[in-house]
């Protein structure tokens, strides 16, 4: 179709335009720009996007949608289709239209889960991927671990992309003959509209605790924008809406009182049985949960290989999904078995030196309680708790995460996380005034060694928790990702161990 075309299917105006041309395809990355196509300068932080016009052009894009005059000065010069919508949030409006329309709606053709919360989106969104599969669907993950196809997956750049590249995702996902998706939607994403457009057929609302206050400002506005999921985007879809809401969450429950009237929910909690759908005698170990699940009349023995209490919560979430999604809960008998544990969370590292060593990605205070919560009980020594803090994030939280791992560990060892562009010894600097007073902790500064350093202090009986980073294999300093695995530096960390032993 022709630059205008586009326009009209997707129902929107520009500022200005000036010529029209075929518009092949649609990219927000200079560097995917193939002849004829549509390049987008999507508003950025930390670079103007319009700088790489030139490039786009040299690789064969033919026309461009800028956001700023400049940039459409320079489109007009390089004697290209250009197009201009000045105000940001009419520019990010337009693009999610274009971009649905360019990937022929890929969504609407799938049974599709979003996941939001502050807590448990990844592992939730896993679980549901998990059950799809086990009642013979050909289904597909989509958030922080990447995009998870049949027979493929591969690393993504966000855990919700932007509309563009999340189109694009969905479509690959509709050609690969997936016909159903479970996908983790963030506050960014919400509040930036990159995932307007997308017909959720679920939501799940698994939690709100603080996190990304450096982005929103506010409690406030950080619920604001998760609640867009289930009161916004249902409207721009032509299918129906069901949610899957936490209801031992507060804002979760407020949400429940604040649903259109037409829209089912599954209402879940840990501790009430009265709700659609609750839990009955669990039973947790480091690498299993079993109990009861009951709802619809229904009492579910369960038995799955997750461990740690909070997996209790996120079995649920799951769960409740499948049910929202139309299914019964006595059909999920043989599947809910089968669900298998996320890479990074609460991840065991297998050794047989009698020390337990875990690695999890919780990353907030709320996630790193919950983690050591859930350790303290299955551990019949002390529990050793490494954490950092990232740079370039809210900072309000450091001293949090201190009070968090002190209050539930024996030792603390605070170390470095992606610092990014900030002083690591600054960051521990702020993490350190949270710690309980007279609390045993130590500061170090290196990773590498501050593992090792958590593996030589532990005994016998003693759990190691590595936090913060989980499934990531690398850490971001300055703005370069260097290789790291929390699983390989405990590992290297025991072989060191057993040397000195040895």
């Amino acid at each position: 179709m022709t630059y205008t075309e586009l326009l009209t299917r997707a129902g929107v105006a520009l500022d200005a335009l000036t010529g029209d041309c075929p518009i092949s395809g649609i990219v927000m990355d200079s560097r995917k720009a193939k002849s004829g196509s549509l390049f987008v300068c999507m508003p950025r932080t930390t670079s103007d996007s319009h700088a790489f016009i030139p490039d786009a052009v040299q690789a064969g894009a033919r026309a461009v949608l800028a956001n700023s005059l400049e940039g459409f000065h320079v489109a007009r010069e390089a004697g290209i289709c250009a197009g201009l919508v000045r105000d940001e949030q009419a520019f990010r409006d337009i693009v999610w239209r274009l971009a649905k329309v360019a990937f022929d709606n890929p969504s609407r053709g799938m049974r599709l889960v979003g996941v939001t919360g502050t807590n448990g989106k990844t592992t939730t969104a896993w679980l549901v991927r998990d059950l799809l599969r086990a009642l013979g669907r050909r289904a597909a993950y989509l958030g922080t671990l990447g995009l998870h196809l049949p027979e493929s997956e591969r690393e993504l750049a966000n855990t919700t992309p932007f509309s563009i590249e999340l189109n694009e995702l969905l479509a690959e996902a509709r050609d690969a003959q997936v016909d159903a998706l479970a996908m983790e939607v963030s506050s960014h994403a919400l509040q930036e509209r990159r995932a307007d457009g997308v017909e959720f057929d679920v939501g799940v609302f698994t939690n709100l605790t603080q996190d990304h206050l450096d982005y929103h400002g506010t409690m406030e506005a950080y619920e604001n924008a998760k609640r867009r999921l289930f009161l916004d985007l249902p409207a721009q879809a032509d299918k129906p809406f069901a949610a899957a809401l936490n209801m031992d969450d507060t804002a979760a429950a407020t949400l429940a009182l604040d649903l259109p009237e037409h829209v089912p929910t599954v209402r879940y909690w840990t501790a009430d049985t009265s709700y659609d759908l609750g839990l009955l005698d669990a039973r947790v170990r480091v690498d299993s949960i079993e109990g009861v699940l009951v709802g619809q009349g229904v009492n579910l023995p369960f038995k799955v290989r997750l461990g740690g209490s909070y997996n209790v919560e996120n079995l649920l979430s799951s769960v409740a999904a499948l049910m929202a999604l139309g299914y019964r809960l006595s059909e999920l008998e043989e599947a809910i078995p089968q669900v298998r544990p996320v890479p990074g969370r609460f991840e065991a590292v297998p050794n047989d030196s009698g020390i337990a060593i875990l690695v999890d990605y919780a990353h907030t205070p709320d996630a790193l309680e919950k983690l050591l919560e859930a350790v303290r009980p299955l551990t019949e020594g002390r529990v050793i708790t490494v954490f950092g803090c990232g740079g370039d994030r809210d900072r309000t939280k450091r001293p949090k995460m201190a009070g968090a791992a002190s209050q539930r560990s024996d030792i603390t060892i605070v170390t470095s996380d992606n610092p990014r562009t900030e002083d690591p010894e600054q960051i521990i600097r702020d993490i350190l005034p949270g710690l309980v007073p007279g609390s045993a902790h130590q500061a170090i500064a290196d990773r590498a060694e501050a593992v090792a350093h958590a593996v030589r202090l532990a005994q016998p009986g003693d759990t190691v928790v590595i936090a913060g980073k989980g499934h990531e294999n690398y850490q971001i300093i300055g703005r370069t990702k260097h290789h790291m695995d929390d699983r390989e530096l405990a590992r290297a960390a025991l072989g060191g161990l057993q040397r000195a032993t040895g």
